[in-house]
């Protein structure tokens, strides 16, 4: 028998971005390695909807509707060097050595697109109608849409988010994927 398909979802326990490195349209999409996306809080998904309307003989004779475009928006508890690296570009330099090491992202003036990247969400175990199950929720084609919100906040923590927008996979068509796993599986 197979699985339910309905489901409530309680929290996300993890998230990681995948650089996309490769999409070719008769293959199938080359991702880099994944990278955690720290103390990820939420990861909300919206969409727009372009509706046409065909009128005549003083009346509505047809409607016809299509996704124009998908959308996320996460916020993590933790700034990533290497997440903006995958989202915005720029590169990251690691100097010194013990006590006076040193990271730090650089974002120069000749990044002229965006990269695009892989997302994936998990619940956590339980999180879902089935025992010891988890759902995943994939964005495999994002941009960034803008700027990543950074900064610092006065007496307290400053929490880090960015919003994509998502286009389908050229070798797949792919959008957004949910999966629902009878058994709790890591992001791969």
């Amino acid at each position: 028998m197979p699985l339910q398909r309905f489901t409530r979802v309680y929290g996300i326990q993890d998230a990681k971005i995948s650089p996309l490195t490769a999409d070719p349209a008769s293959g199938t999409p080359t991702y880099g390695a994944a990278i955690d996306v720290p103390g990820i809080k939420s990861f909300e998904i919206s969409g727009e909807i372009e509706v046409k309307t065909l009128r005549g003989d003083n009346t509505k004779l047809a409607t016809n509707s299509a996704v124009t475009n998908i959308q996320v928006a996460v916020t993590h508890a933790k700034l990533s060097l290497d997440v903006l690296t995958s989202i915005l570009g720029g590169t990251v330099t690691d100097t010194g050595t013990t006590p006076a090491q040193k990271s730090a992202w650089d974002l120069t003036g000749d990044t002229a697109t965006m990269p695009p990247f892989k997302l994936e969400g998990v619940t956590p175990p339980n999180g879902v109608d089935i025992v010891g199950g988890d759902m995943h929720v994939s964005l495999h084609k994002l941009t960034l849409s803008a700027f990543p919100d950074l900064g610092f906040a006065e007496e307290d923590y400053r929490i880090a988010s960015f919003t994509a927008d998502a286009d389908p996979l050229l070798s797949n068509k792919k959008w957004i994927s949910i999966v629902l796993n009878e058994t709790a599986a890591a992001i791969v």
